[in-house]
């Protein structure tokens, strides 16, 4: 199917394939392989392809999740099959298993994140992000304050810095590092817009220049226990100091279709738009039954809602495309983007 909707204002618009799934999609098996349909292509490729067929605007990114233990290979024949369908591709950098924040796991948080930055050096990546600030899911942590929050930022600062400098950064194709905050249950203490960004503001300093940014999903936000108006103010005040990133379109609660979201996308679109610092916009969505995310369900029963309303994944995401491109559209008819 050709575009039918022409993206006006000048900026990036892409997805974040997890609607694909982490088990069967993007996870790669124990030899560092990914998972591959009955043709022998790599599923996200595969899934990729339709979706950019059906796609009622042009796609012109993507930010895929790399694990460590990634077969250099795959990942090679894994962006050239992006790279095929006309699609810049971002790296979404994972940590498992370690927490960044303890000084114990300091080389093993480096030793994770190394492999993927080098590789998003070698195949001319020009954003990186993750949420390598705090472990996924730990049973361990509480949330910290006060002091204990000064010096998780001070040992985050380090261990990015550490990676920045023995990743070969400085001066690569790499221009950003963009960092992901995560709702309250999935992180404990880097869980709203503020904690996130004083990290990156910490970071920024320590390192002379605005390399790291604060990517700003929708969902995460929403989720997080700040207002709308309160996740706005702050979007302003880390736009005028030069620190805003990515943006995920993403609904909160259920990560399904964007008809579920509850006006936030909407109102943080608009609220990142105003800022003048808007480049890069991705749709994301996550399969409610995708076996890796059971300890979400269980988390936030609303995960698990089946939002398809009869449509298949990549449908539901090309709607949600279609909607974020006419939001964009209207966004630059107002004014408040560049055509």
């Amino acid at each position: 199917m050709p575009a039918k909707i022409e993206l006006k204002p000048n900026l990036q618009l892409g997805v974040v394939p997890t609607h694909l799934r982490f088990v069967g999609g993007l996870l790669p098996d124990e030899n560092g392989r990914f998972p591959r349909d009955e043709n022998g292509v790599i599923r996200v490729v595969a899934g990729m392809k339709e979706l950019c067929a059906i796609s009622p605007v042009k796609l012109n990114c993507v930010q895929v999740s790399f694990f460590p233990g990634t077969d250099p290979g795959e990942i090679d024949e894994l962006i050239h099959g992006l790279k095929a369908l006309d699609l810049e591709v971002d790296f979404i950098i994972m940590v498992g298993g370690v927490n960044p924040m303890n000084p114990a796991d300091e080389d093993a948080v480096v030793a994770q994140l190394l492999p993927n930055l080098k590789a998003a050096v070698a195949h001319g990546a020009r954003h990186v992000s993750s949420t390598s600030i705090e472990e996924w899911m730990s049973a361990n942590e509480a949330r910290r304050d006060g002091a204990q929050l000064d010096a998780a930022i001070a040992q985050n600062v380090k261990v990015h810095l550490r990676a920045y400098q023995e990743a070969g950064l400085a001066g690569s194709c790499v221009q950003n590092w963009h960092i992901e905050f995560l709702r309250p249950g999935e992180f404990k203490t880097f869980t709203n817009l503020e904690r996130g960004w004083a990290f990156v503001s910490a970071a920024n300093q320590a390192l002379g220049n605005k390399f790291f940014k604060l990517l700003v999903d929708a969902a995460h936000c929403g989720d997080s226990g700040l207002t709308i108006a309160e996740n706005e103010a702050l979007i302003a005040k880390i736009g005028a100091a030069g620190e805003l990133g990515i943006f995920h379109a993403s609904a909160k609660t259920t990560r399904g279709c964007l008809s579920t979201d509850d006006g936030w996308i909407s109102a943080l679109l608009t609220a990142m738009a105003k800022t003048g610092e808007l480049r890069q916009v991705f749709v994301e969505l996550f399969d409610h039954q995708d076996p890796a995310l059971e300890m979400l369900r269980k988390l936030e029963p609303g995960h698990g809602i089946d939002t398809l309303d009869g449509r298949t994944y990549n449908q539901t995401v090309a709607d949600g495309v279609a909607d974020i491109a006419h939001r964009l559209n209207n966004l630059a008819a107002r004014g408040i983007l560049k055509a």
